[in-house]
This record gives structure tokens, C-alpha cells and sequence, in this order.
């Protein structure tokens, strides 16, 4: 028996995405903010450009590019991305997870797996990383908005580069405005002084902004 909600023939019309998905860069030269790093002097644009990127910690106010930079990372360094988050991910989910990844990698494919709020995991949760990341399972990019040195076990920092991302600037936040009209295909309806406004209330957070 077909459930009375459902019409034959005709596909489910796709919910509107976020601005801000919509807006996610597609290359790394699409990032706004954080040339420090991604520049061809700072240390992801030179471990790219050697094909040797390492583990790495984000660490950096809310909105500013760490989940987008993880999943732009794995994409330029042909990694299949796997994106967690230490709020609802548990032990059953993190085992289930690394033999998903060691699968992947006996067909020659890695895994970078971004943890998002790393630090809310506990020391034996950050242990559990450790084998799998040295023997080469998983490739880990973990963001986090505290300081990584108070939250982080001292084994998980000593295998992984810590990356300090900035809050965006005026100018970057300006950028980012103007990439959204020409998304929507029409200005924002304000004055001078209320873009100034809205702008400097975003407080350096992209998606605050958006």
C-alpha cells in the first residue's frame, strides 16, 4: 500500500539550500580571509604545493573557513572526506569509522577525516586517534575554537601541525557581501552606513555576516 503523501511521477522539489552553502568555495583560491595560510609562503600553500600535507589542528574563531578549508584540502589532495563532530560521535561511531577508512585504504584511496569541536572529546577519545593516524589510516584535520595546547592531549599535538586561523577582516567581510549579491543576483537593500553596520556586527564571522 503507497503512502497516501506520495505522488508517482512527480520528484520531490529540492529544499532551498543556505547562503552560505551555496557560497562555499569550489578551490582553495576561492577562500576569503586566511592568505597567512594558504598563500604560497604560508604552511598549507607550501604543503600542498610539496604533495606532503600533514595532520593538522584548526584553530580560529567560528566562521571563518575551518570546515570549508578541511573539505578543500582533501578535495586538492585527492582524499575522500569524512566530516565528524565530537558532540554526537561516539566510540561505536568512531570504531565503524576507522575500518571504513582502513577499507579505503587497502583500494588505495585515504581519508581525511575533519573533527569539528575536537576538543570536546576526552583524553582516551583523542588517544584512540593516534595508531590509526601513524600508521598512515586516516590523515586528521581537527577545527576547534579553543586553545589547542589547554584542550589537546600533548600525544595528539605532537603528531599534528597546528594551523591559527584569523577572523575576517573589513575588507574580507566586504568581499563576501558582494559574492553574495552577485549570487542572488541583486544588492543588498541598505544604505552605506547599515552595510557598514552589519558588516562590523559580524564581528569577523562570515557566516554571522551572511
Amino acid at each position: 500500500m503507497s503512502d497516501l503523501f506520495d505522488t508517482p511521477g512527480k520528484p520531490m522539489p529540492e529544499a532551498p539550500r543556505p547562503l552560505a552553502d551555496r557560497l562555499r568555495p569550489r578551490n582553495l583560491s576561492e577562500v576569503i580571509g586566511q592568505g597567512h595560510v594558504l598563500g604560497p609562503d604560508g604552511p598549507l600553500g607550501a604543503m600542498l604545493a610539496s604533495h606532503s600535507l600533514s595532520s593538522l589542528i584548526l584553530w580560529g574563531p567560528p566562521g571563518v573557513g575551518k570546515t570549508t578549508i578541511a573539505r578543500l584540502l582533501a578535495h586538492e589532495s585527492d582524499l575522500n572526506f569524512v566530516q565528524i563532530s565530537a558532540i554526537f560521535t561516539g566510540v561505536p561511531d568512531l570504531r565503524k569509522m576507522f575500518e571504513s577508512a582502513k577499507i579505503r585504504r587497502q583500494n588505495g584511496q585515504g581519508t581525511l577525516l575533519f573533527v569539528d569541536e575536537i576538543h570536546r572529546f576526552n583524553k582516551a577519545q583523542q588517544d584512540g586517534f593516534l595508531p590509526y593516524m601513524e600508521d598512515g589510516t586516516i590523515l586528521l584535520v581537527g577545527a576547534t575554537t579553543e586553545n589547542p595546547s589547554f584542550e589537546l592531549n600533548a600525544a595528539l599535538l605532537s603528531r599534528a601541525q597546528v594551523i591559527i586561523l584569523e577572523r575576517l577582516n573589513l575588507i574580507d567581510l566586504e568581499l563576501l557581501a558582494q559574492r553574495a549579491e552577485k549570487e542572488l543576483n541583486r544588492a543588498l537593500p541598505l544604505t552605506g552606513d547599515a552595510r557598514e553596520a552589519i558588516i562590523e556586527m559580524a564581528d569577523g564571522d562570515g557566516r554571522a555576516l551572511l
